[in-house]
């Protein structure tokens, strides 16, 4: 491998690092407010999400 080549491959894997990093903080920074939606199932849609919501404004 060249000198060349390894910086480009520790380049990519500083960028996906980053990557990385930014996707956790945007999964982790919108959980402080999602709480009343912890008991809706992975891959509902906004029917549904909208369904849940109503119901719990009623009660």
């Amino acid at each position: 491998m060249t000198e060349r080549d390894d910086s480009q491959a520790t380049d990519d894997r500083e960028a996906a690092d980053r990557e990385a990093d930014a996707e956790t903080e945007r999964d982790g920074a919108g959980d402080a407010g999602a709480d009343h939606l912890d008991e809706i199932e992975d891959g509902v849609g906004c029917t549904e999400i909208w369904e849940r919501l109503s119901e719990q404004r009623e009660s």
